[in-house]
């Protein structure tokens, strides 16, 4: 992280209103460029001015956390960021909202012992009041102490905060309705209200804390420990002590904890938390291993390439952590309407409250407060406030888990919006390696005859097409049968093979050798044999198109991409003949990569308003286009550090489909984040003109507060199921 980037974690942060919060003020700070807070994982990320100095903002950020929220603890050591991994650090959720638990882990939020002994207690008074009959001073006296027990510290932080300058905050509304509720003698409403919201609060913590801990493990691939060699020994120590060098040994079911190369031993193994491939790769000496993949069998020793802080699974789960930071339109538009709905909601309650009685003939000052107490407790936008980054946080895991890393919540909204996708060709849509594809055999030469007089022809020049006949013939090639070796420069080789005069090459020259031959147009390289002084037939030498391209095209057309394009440096032939076998709207070929460049911008003009061009590129070269595009995404990213670093999207495998499984899943997220906006606003709207109108009681409106926000979290985790995705 650049010295201009700096995290910090905000320990016990546990109400997404309050990240909004301290989001907005820590903006405000001269030296902060951008400041984003990221309630799923608790970290606070920010981009600094040039010269800023780090200490004073780190300090004025902590002031402004003191003022907001005193519980929360800023914590600045970057290791620490590895409890999120999986393990929280159990001040969790002790701190904002009620008491200092420390369990931590399963009940977090507002799920101390604590606060479940005093809803027990409290609840059990309350049982009483409401069981038996007494005279007014004592039931007053059980149902208060019920209220203080349940509710005292609702009360005690709406009072700091006032104090603070922080009046319209869920427990500023919740103190003003209970307290109104036993100002107009309703006591077991006041105290039932108190306990259901509390008894929401903590059911709702123990659910958020849980959609937490399912997007962090799902991401949970950072090895444990490294198995260090130390002459013939090993000993366990943590991936931060390896040095690069290094040699490690993993061991069946360990994962491998840092990238590096095979030295000794074979394996299989699986890349799926890096790839979201489920098939293992086999492994042996002199094959790269990185962090993240999963020893299937054997023993391997690995000799260490990267360190820890360089390694593949750190870049990795930095991207999906700080992936936040960035955030989705949809994400903002909560947080500023939030700011706005509030105090326009209070404005409103208070108009409700004061005017019918005067001006309505009749109405009672006490009837017209409760139908403002219920409009109130209604208003709090919690349910939109902590569903919508869950929802985002969890679609961005969900892709990685399928080894599409999506960079911000808004790259993950504008996948929503692609009308064009344009992709590079070679090792974008085809492997990017020549193969021989077709064998041509002339004047009674059989197909492998050929092959065998092509290959030995071949066998002493490096060059791919070459390489790739000599791949294809697949045996043994006796060097002693070979004489007469001489290479015709720009034409060919001329060689004698057994006995027998060779001749392989272009058609300039069989022309030379005026050699009766027939020509052939196809797309791709032409190798021409002949064996004494006869035409034996020729070799298509091409580069393979993907197993999945076509089907990703067809999956792009399926979810309504409007135009598909390739672009490629190659001839027009090869471009006509793959576009036409993918089925591609249109090529550019023959280009060169400034060329390229200019072709997005002319692309980029055909979209509409709202929509969003997509190009897909294998990230070496394709860096200024990938920077030009609404959204680059860098295909077979594994181990390259360009590409990563270019992209929005990172595809960890060479797969074009992914692009389509990424679509998939934002998709699936905008609607699951639509879904709880819509389902928090309904109902949130209904409830008030009930309440407004008298019919909701304060019941209802607490279920339209926390109930709702349940719900919302509830349905948000659904977004991490990704299995079905293909």
């Amino acid at each position: 992280m650049s010295e201009h980037k700096k995290e910090l974690i905000l320990e016990g942060l546990d109400c997404a209103n309050c990240a909004a919060k301290i989001e907005a003020k820590v903006n405000e700070i001269d030296e902060v460029k951008l400041a984003s807070v990221n309630f799923v994982t608790k970290k606070l990320s920010l981009e600094l001015e040039e010269n800023s100095e780090t200490n004073r903002v780190i300090e004025q950020i902590r002031e402004i956390i003191r003022r907001l929220e005193p519980d929360v603890k800023v914590i600045q050591d970057h290791d620490h960021s590895r409890g999120n991994h999986g393990h929280d650090h159990g001040h969790d959720g002790d701190g904002h909202d009620h008491g200092h638990d420390d369990e931590g882990h399963d009940h977090d939020h507002n799920g101390g012992r604590k606060e479940l002994i005093q809803l027990i207690v409290g609840g059990a008074i309350f049982g009483v009041a409401v069981a038996f009959q007494f005279s007014l001073a004592i039931e007053f006296t059980l149902f208060f102490l019920s209220y203080l027990i349940v509710g005292g510290e609702v009360l005690l932080r709406a009072a700091k905060n006032i104090l603070r300058g922080q009046v319209f905050d869920e427990n500023f509304l919740m103190s003003v309705a209970t307290i109104g509720a036993f100002a107009i003698q309703e006591f077991p409403e006041g105290v039932a209200v108190m306990l259901f919201y509390q008894l929401g609060e903590y059911v709702q913590g123990i659910a958020v804390n849980r959609s937490r801990k399912s997007i962090t493990e799902l991401m949970d691939i950072r090895p444990d420990y490294a198995n260090l060699k130390v002459g013939n020994d090993s000993r366990r120590v943590s991936p931060e002590e390896v040095n690069v060098g290094d040699l490690i040994l993993v061991k069946p079911g360990e994962k491998v904890p840092l990238d590096g190369s095979v030295v000794e031993g074979r394996s299989l193994v699986d890349t799926s938390a890096l790839t979201g491939e489920s098939v293992p790769r086999e492994v042996e000496a002199g094959s790269e291993v990185l962090s993240g993949f999963i020893n299937k069998n054997g023993v391997l020793t690995v000799e260490v390439k990267k360190t820890f802080g360089e390694s593949t699974v750190t870049k990795i789960l930095d991207l999906v952590q700080n992936a936040s930071s960035r955030k989705a339109p949809t994400e903002n538009f909560i947080t500023k309407f939030a700011r706005y709905y509030t105090p326009v909601v209070v404005l409103i309650a208070v108009a409700l409250a004061v005017v019918p009685p005067v001006v309505i003939e009749g109405a009672t000052f006490s009837e017209w407060l409760y139908r403002a107490l219920v409009f109130l407790v209604i208003s709090c936008p919690c349910a939109l406030v902590i569903s919508i980054p869950l929802g985002f946080f969890g679609g961005i895991g969900g892709a990685s888990k399928k080894g599409v890393l999506v960079k911000g919540s808004n790259y993950l909204e504008a996948l929503n919006n692609v009308e064009v996708v344009v992709f590079d060709k070679t090792g974008t849509l085809t492997k990017g390696v020549f193969k021989v594809t077709e064998l041509c055999p002339q004047n009674g030469y059989a197909a492998e005859e050929l092959l065998e007089y092509a290959a030995y022809a071949e066998s002493y020049s490096n060059h791919p097409i070459a390489i790739s006949i000599i791949k294809e013939f697949g045996k043994e090639i006796n060097k002693e049968e070979i004489e007469d070796y001489n290479e015709v420069a720009g034409h060919g080789i001329k060689v004698s093979v057994k006995g027998r005069q060779v001749l392989a090459g272009n058609i300039k020259l069989m022309y030379q050798e005026k050699i009766d031959f027939v020509e052939v147009d196809a797309a791709g390289t032409i190798v021409y044999i002949a064996i004494d002084g006869t035409f034996a037939g020729s070799l298509l030498i091409s580069d393979e198109i993907k197993e999945d391209a076509r089907e990703a095209i067809l999956g792009l057309k399926e979810l309504g991409v409007r135009k598909t394009v390739m672009l490629t440096g190659d001839s027009r032939l090869i471009a006509d003949k793959v576009s036409r076998q993918l089925g591609l709207d249109e090529y550019f070929a023959e280009l060169l990569p400034n060329q390229k460049v200019e072709e997005i911008e002319k692309l980029d003009q055909e979209k509409s308003k709202k929509g969003k061009l997509l190009f897909v590129g294998d990230g070496i070269n394709d860096a200024p286009v990938l920077a030009r595009a609404d959204v680059g995404i860098a295909m077979g990213a594994l181990g390259s550090d360009a590409a990563i670093e270019a992209a929005d999207v990172v595809i960890m495998t060479d797969e074009p489909s992914k692009v389509v499984s990424g679509i998939k899943i934002a998709k699936r997220t905008r609607s699951i984040v639509w879904q709880n906006i819509i389902l928090a606003m309904v109902i949130k709207f209904i409830v008030l003109l009930l309440g407004a109108g008298g019919i909701a009681t304060i019941w209802e409106a607490v279920f339209a507060d926390v109930g709702v926000a349940l719900i919302a979290v509830l349905n948000a985790t659904r977004v991490l199921n990704v299995r079905n995705i293909k």
